[in-house]
C-alpha cells in the first residue's frame, strides 16, 4: 500500500514564528522610544515581552516544522537588537545619561551580547559535540542577560533611589553581567529542564505566587527571578562537569541521569558507613565509650 505524502501546513501558519520574531523586534526598538519619552517602566515591559516571544518562536517553529535558515538568521539579528542594543540604550538613557563616560559600559554590554550570539551560532554548526551539550548554554543566554542587566532599573522603579541606582554600582553590575554572557560557564537550557512528579504540586504553588507578584509587584518578581537564576549557575556547572566526566551517560535522558546520580550518592553513603564501621568496633573492643553514654 502506497502511503500518501504528509501535506505541508498552510503558509500563513508556517510564518507564525517569523511574525513573533518581528513583533519582538518592534518591542525592542519601541523600548528605546519610550525610554526617550521618560517611561522606563514601559521599556522594561517591552524587553521582557521580547524575551518571552524569543523563548516561544523557536519552539513553535519546531512544532510546526517551520524551521529555516532565514528564520534562524532573523532570530539572531532580533536578539542583537532586543537584548543587546535596546537594554544598553534604555539603561543609559534612564539612569546614566548624566555621566557620559558610562556610555562605555553600555557599549561593553552590547558588544558582549553580539559576541555571545556569534559564538552560539558557531556552536550550532558543530555536529561533533556530544548530545548532552544541547542541555546547556555556554555562558548566560542573551534574553536572560538583558533582564539581568536591567535589574538596577527594576530596583529603582520599585524602591526609588538607593545604592543600586548609583552610577558605579550600575556600571559594575553591567561589567559583571557582560562577563557572565561571554564566559564559558555552563547554564541550564530550559528545554532540558524536567520536573519530577513529586515536585509538580510545589511548582504549581510557586507559579501561583509568581502570578500574584506579577500583578502586584512585577519588579520584585523580576528581581527574585534574577536571584534564582544566579543561584542555579553553580548547580548547572556541577551537573555539566558530572555528565562530561561520564561518557556512558551522554545519551541518557535527564530523568535517567538523575536516577544514576541518585544511585551513585547512595553507594557513596553506603561505602562511607562501611568504612566507619571498623572504627566503631575497635572502640567497643577497647572498652571506649562516648561521653554521657551509660555503662
Amino acid at each position: 500500500m502506497i502511503s500518501s505524502p504528509v501535506p505541508k501546513r498552510p503558509v500563513h501558519i508556517r510564518i507564525l514564528p517569523s511574525v513573533m520574531t518581528v513583533l519582538a523586534i518592534c518591542g525592542g526598538l519601541s523600548s528605546i522610544k519610550f525610554a526617550f519619552d521618560g517611561k522606563p517602566y514601559i521599556s522594561l515591559t517591552l524587553i521582557a515581552a521580547a524575551a518571552i516571544l524569543d523563548g516561544l518562536d523557536g519552539r513553535i517553529a519546531r512544532l510546526l516544522d517551520a524551521t529555516s535558515r532565514m528564520g534562524a538568521e532573523i532570530d539572531s539579528l532580533a536578539d542583537a537588537v532586543n537584548f543587546g542594543v535596546a537594554p544598553a540604550v534604555v539603561l543609559y538613557i534612564s539612569m546614566l545619561a548624566d555621566t557620559p563616560t558610562a556610555w562605555v559600559f553600555s557599549l561593553l554590554y552590547a558588544v558582549c551580547i553580539v559576541l555571545r550570539l556569534a559564538r552560539f551560532n558557531t556552536l550550532l554548526d558543530d555536529d561533533t559535540a556530544p548530545a548532552f551539550t544541547k542541555e546547556y548554554f555556554v555562558g548566560v543566554p542573551s534574553p536572560a542577560g538583558a533582564l539581568m542587566v536591567l535589574a538596577p532599573l527594576a530596583a529603582y522603579l520599585q524602591f526609588g533611589d538607593g545604592w543600586w541606582s548609583s552610577v558605579w554600582a550600575i556600571c559594575g553590575w553591567m561589567v559583571f553581567v557582560s562577563m557572565l554572557i561571554v564566559s564559558q560557564i555552563p547554564t541550564a537550557a530550559m528545554k532540558s529542564v524536567s520536573v519530577p512528579p513529586r515536585m509538580v504540586v510545589l511548582l504549581l504553588a510557586l507559579v501561583t505566587v509568581a502570578a500574584a507578584l506579577l500583578l502586584q509587584y512585577p519588579y520584585v518578581l523580576l528581581l527574585v527571578l534574577i536571584v534564582v537564576y544566579l543561584t542555579h549557575i553553580p548547580f548547572a556547572w556541577r551537573s555539566q562537569r558530572w555528565v562530561a566526566a561520564r561518557p556512558e551517560s551522554w545519551d541518557a535522558k535527564p530523568k535517567e541521569r538523575r536516577d544514576l546520580r541518585r544511585d551513585q550518592r547512595r553507594d557513596q553513603r553506603r561505602a562511607f558507613r562501611q568504612a566507619a564501621l571498623p572504627k566503631r568496633r575497635t572502640a567497643e573492643r577497647l572498652g571506649l565509650r562516648r561521653p554521657g553514654r551509660p555503662r
